[in-house]
């Protein structure tokens, strides 16, 4: 928000096509017009709680050991109301209702389901949804869950797919994650970073037990992999031209 009072500030909305409309997503009417004119909407205003990312997923592969967590899982909303996990149930909660809001109607969707976003910035950002992110991250370290996204992977996942819908070859959710934090170590420095109270990591002392879970990110790695390679055909066909 602070961004875009600059941008009117200083005389530079409208520069290079872009432009700023304020809109209140309580007020339909004011996102009507927000949206007028517009082929593609990106909604990015916070995570999307990608089940088992937040680590409190049902078991939908049976029990192969590790199970494998992918796009096909959600969060168990009864567990996330009986440990009072409002995050990941209002994010579980908000997709679902996208998706039914998509059926039936001519609205292409695509969700991109990141883990916790890092990248420029990181450490000075409000923390407060990341800390909800990680409340239970405990367990979410001990079963392979804890996963992070750099800012600008998610940035460019939501410009690919969005280009893939354009010609159908990207549909349904994307998990999307950079690196899975596995290490005590590693989660003190997220902590650190985050500027958050530390203890989490410390209390899982020298645990070597295996993952329980496994994430999977092979969707989302073929469409950009494919998106990727299109466009370096196409730019190299054009230079030789």
């Amino acid at each position: 928000m602070d961004k875009l009072r600059e941008m009117e500030m200083f005389g530079d909305d409208g520069r290079d096509g872009v432009w700023t409309v304020m809109a209140n997503v309580m007020d339909p009417e004011s996102l009507h017009r927000a949206f007028d004119g517009c082929a593609g909407v990106f909604h990015t205003s916070a995570f999307v709680d990608p089940g088992g990312m937040s680590g409190y997923t049902n078991n939908p592969h049976g029990r192969r050991c590790p199970t494998i967590i992918d796009e096909s899982c959600w969060s168990d909303e009864s567990f996330c109301r009986d440990n009072k996990l409002w995050f990941a149930l209002g994010k579980t909660a908000a997709e679902k209702a996208a998706w039914r809001a998509a059926r039936g109607r001519d609205l292409k969707l695509v969700t991109i389901c990141p883990a916790l976003v890092t990248g420029p910035g990181f450490r000075r950002r409000n923390s407060t949804a990341s800390i909800a992110y990680l409340k239970g991250a405990r367990a979410m370290l001990a079963d392979g869950l804890l996963a992070t996204a750099n800012v600008e992977t998610v940035a460019e996942a939501h410009v690919l797919a969005y280009e893939a819908m354009g010609d159908n070859t990207a549909g349904g959710r994307y998990i999307c994650y950079d690196h899975v934090v596995k290490r005590p170590e590693e989660f003190a420095e997220l902590e650190r970073q985050l500027g958050l109270p530390g203890g989490a990591a410390a209390a899982q002392g020298s645990d070597d037990r295996p993952a329980r879970f496994e994430l999977c990110k092979r969707k989302l790695s073929r469409l950009m992999s494919s998106r990727r390679r299109c466009t370096y055909d196409t730019y190299y066909s054009v230079a030789f031209d």
